[in-house]
């Protein structure tokens, strides 16, 4: 006889809740650049044994979101201005790729995204402002065909993420959108060549924009806008 069952959702696995919990809260600010971290503390914190906690923290460390504190322990890792134009040149590489394989399927980027992006650009959500931009970079990694694309460059993300966290709050680029629109109509035209230029021009401006910002943060001298 056959039986009927419900099938039951699968529970989030504990170790990749703790990571994202602990991952948002150093690209938020909560856990500020310098804090130390105690695996005792976070699982109190999250409700959770240590073990998934002790797996997440060795995660984050390989990811280079936390470092070896003074002494013992952990701590979340500086922000760096020079880390920030590295991750910008391996993202800008992924970008160009991408945009490229989109163009030659002239994939259409949702317009919805750009308007949304415009709407949360005139506020003060930083947050949002911060999802729109990744979901438009997605859409074009989604977009080329190669999902190898999109899993690769949300590592890169995460990094950015904290970075614009902090960055944004004072420093905004007003063309930001534009640059979005204008990278979505050569893709939906077919220009691939053009899609190229102007995605890795908008990498380039977006990379100088946070690199002068963080350095204004963290109250460093300006050097220029070559890495």
């Amino acid at each position: 006889m056959a039986v009927s069952l419900t099938r039951l959702a699968p529970a989030p696995d504990l170790v990749d809740q703790a990571h994202r919990a602990i991952l948002d809260a150093i690209c938020d600010g909560s856990l500020p650049p310098g804090a130390r971290i105690t695996q005792e503390d976070l699982a109190e914190r999250l409700a959770v044994s240590r073990q998934p906690v002790l797996q997440a923290l060795r995660l984050l460390k390989a990811e280079g979101f936390l470092q070896d504190a003074p002494g013992r322990g952990l701590q979340v890792a500086p922000l760096d201005v020079r880390w920030v134009r590295q991750v910008y040149q391996v993202r800008g590489a992924l970008d160009a790729l991408a945009a490229r394989l989109a163009a030659q399927s002239r994939c259409r980027i949702d317009p919805g995204l750009i308007a949304q992006g415009r709407v949360v650009a005139a506020g003060d959500d930083i947050p949002a402002m911060i999802d729109a931009d990744f979901a438009f970079h997605q859409a074009i990694c989604q977009a080329s065909g190669n999902p190898l694309l999109a899993r690769i460059a949300d590592q890169h993300w995460q990094h950015l993420r904290r970075v614009m966290g902090a960055v944004l709050q004072t420093a905004r680029r007003a063309s930001v959108w534009d640059e979005h629109q204008a990278i979505a109509d050569a893709i939906a035209a077919g220009r691939a060549d053009e899609a190229v230029a102007l995605t890795e021009q908008h990498n380039q401006h977006a990379a100088d924009g946070l690199a002068r910002g963080l350095s204004q943060v963290l109250n460093l001298p300006h050097t220029g806008d070559t890495p």
